[in-house]
């Protein structure tokens, strides 16, 4: 268990679970620090652990985010927890999990705190043009079957400021969801259940697409022009729009119109390069 902390309540596996409309889906295990919640999770998934099970951090040491980046993840400033899926799903659909956890987790950000990111495609949430949450899923494929054996799900949301401020290598960029020092009680415990329960409805009939129209609604780079980061390249485009699939539907300088799926690219909106 954490640590009690003056500008955050204590995080436990009880106060989790007693905010938790779905509890017999989720077994949680609270650690005051970790290298990486889904580091550790990945071996939990190698050695047979059961869809469910849920490893939350006060502090992580090594966070990770997309494309080999690190996610910033200090003691008593925000949530960092990861989730371990079985999922039954083919490829296609199972490649939905983060989106439907990004509008998870905006949603859970407006019940608990009373305000609402937009998504920036395809698994950043932003307040006033700044990171508040990074998602990253890691999925582990049998290699005879093809299908996937495993996945992870990891997600870390600033709720305030560190002490000091953030890395300066990421102080232009990332944000937390509110200035106040004291969130009050129960707040992270209550902001992971939210995020818990939102996502698992989804993931529950994934398939069904039911969190699209919200993804959609929540995209902050459709409309606008982008560069798209590819290869260490910056390619200008305009963002037309999210298809079924969670794709990004952008059409490039010459007219050409094309579908960026999660994995190939990094977008940024253009005016923030």
């Amino acid at each position: 268990m954490s640590m009690e902390d003056e500008t955050c309540d204590s995080l436990s596996a009880t106060g989790i679970r007693e905010k938790l409309r779905y509890k017999d889906a989720f077994s949680i295990c609270v650690l005051e620090s970790v290298t990486s919640t889904n580091t550790v999770l990945r071996e939990e998934a190698a050695k047979g652990a059961p869809e469910g099970c849920v490893i939350a951090a006060d502090e992580q040491t090594a966070g990770k985010g997309r494309l080999g980046r690190s996610f910033h993840s200090a003691a008593g400033s925000g949530v960092y927890f990861s989730l371990l899926l079985r999922p039954a799903y083919s490829i296609q659909d199972a490649a939905l999990i983060t989106s439907a956890a990004a509008v998870a987790a905006a949603h859970a950000i407006r019940d608990v705190f009373g305000i609402l990111p937009g998504i920036r495609w395809v698994n950043d949430l932003l307040i006033s043009d700044k990171k508040v949450c990074g998602i990253l899923t890691e999925t582990s494929l049998n290699i005879q079957s093809g299908a996937i054996e495993s996945a992870v799900l990891g997600i870390g949301i600033n709720i305030i400021a560190p002490e000091g401020g953030y890395p300066d290598e990421i102080a232009g960029v990332a944000g937390a969801i509110t200035d106040k020092r004291d969130v009050g009680k129960n707040k992270r415990c209550a902001l992971i259940a939210a995020v818990l329960d939102g996502f698992w409805e989804y993931y529950m009939d994934l398939p069904k697409r039911s969190f699209i129209e919200d993804y959609r609604a929540l995209s902050v780079v459709t409309g606008k022009d982008i560069c798209i980061l590819s290869s260490g390249e910056k390619i200008p485009a305009f963002a037309l729009g999210i298809d079924g699939d969670c794709g990004l539907i952008v059409r490039y300088a010459n007219g050409d119109v094309a579908v960026l799926h999660s994995g190939e690219v990094s977008v940024r909106v253009k005016d923030r390069e």
